[in-house]
């Protein structure tokens, strides 16, 4: 996808998003855990019941409860805010309907068993993405198959449309993008069968394009990604990092300075939702 300079008006268009996100997100994630302060079920209450947790202070388990609340509060919020700053720019959708034949099933097994196995020198690349194409051909060539029994419908994070290029993104955001061998794996097979079942339903000529994620490059930015697992899935140029990720769901190479420093200015509404539910658990 070409990148473009940002212009004022989608600049501001961005900015704005990102400013209720955070605005949103720092009054709702106050709200639930102010509401919850007398509930012994609730997201801080609950770690009474974890006696190592528990017996190391009040503050101990409010501080552990909170981080990991916030931790994932935060990163729905994110997800949300990508979406939204992507409709700017594209159609999109977060599933995909169609058809996936027992052909593609069994070539997809086989690329993930031969990533998955040390021992085998199979590795990703786009390349393998031609192979899911090229079992679809009876299919596709024959209209008097009976296809119905393949039918299936699959969640996506983010399934976009450029219709100014005619190409179609599918992409798997997991925020920090730090997996286990088992969860790369699935990430790699919700995008290898969302692959087949667009290109399924698709004229065949049409482009796909698909991606895994992370919304923070964890060793830095501008530093090499190396999570392993992940890597062992995904090849270099399905990959978008940190960076790479904001400056394509902007459009821009410039996107992910614009939502940097929108955030940064509006942290400050988090930092008050943050002090308010300390006050109603811990006090001054």
């Amino acid at each position: 996808m070409d990148m473009i300079n940002i212009n004022v008006t989608k600049e501001q268009a961005i900015r704005q998003i990102v400013k209720s996100n955070v605005i949103n997100f720092a009054q709702t994630f106050s709200e639930r855990h102010i509401s919850e302060v007398g509930n012994p079920n609730g997201t801080i209450n609950m770690k009474i019941h974890n006696v190592f947790i528990s017996a190391l202070g009040p503050e101990i388990q409010y501080y552990t409860s909170l981080v990991r609340s916030l931790d994932s509060s935060l990163g729905n919020m994110l997800e949300r805010m990508a979406l939204s700053i992507a409709e700017l720019k594209f159609d999109v959708t977060q599933n995909v309907e169609g058809y996936l034949y027992p052909e593609q099933y069994q070539i997809i097994s086989t690329l993930l068993e031969g990533y998955k196995n040390s021992k085998n020198p199979l590795k990703p690349e786009m390349a393998h993405y031609d192979q899911i194409d090229k079992a679809s051909a009876v299919y596709r060539n024959d209209a008097s198959l009976d296809v119905s029994a393949f039918h299936k419908t699959h969640v996506s994070d983010y399934c976009f449309y450029d219709k100014g290029t005619n190409e179609y993104y599918i992409i798997e955001l997991k925020i920090g993008g730090d997996l286990d061998n088992k969860k790369a794996r699935s990430e790699k097979e919700a995008i290898f069968e969302q692959y087949a079942i667009l290109k399924n339903i698709l004229p065949e000529d049409a482009k796909i394009t698909c991606y895994f994620a992370t919304a923070y490059n964890r060793f830095g930015e501008g530093m090499p990604w190396q999570q392993g697992r992940v890597r062992q899935f995904f090849c270099e140029d399905e990959l978008l990092i940190g960076k790479d990720f904001w400056d394509f769901v902007c459009g821009s190479e410039e996107g992910y300075n614009v939502v940097i420093d929108e955030y940064k200015k509006s942290a400050s509404f988090i930092l008050d939702a943050l002090n308010d539910i300390k006050y109603t658990y811990l006090g001054d």
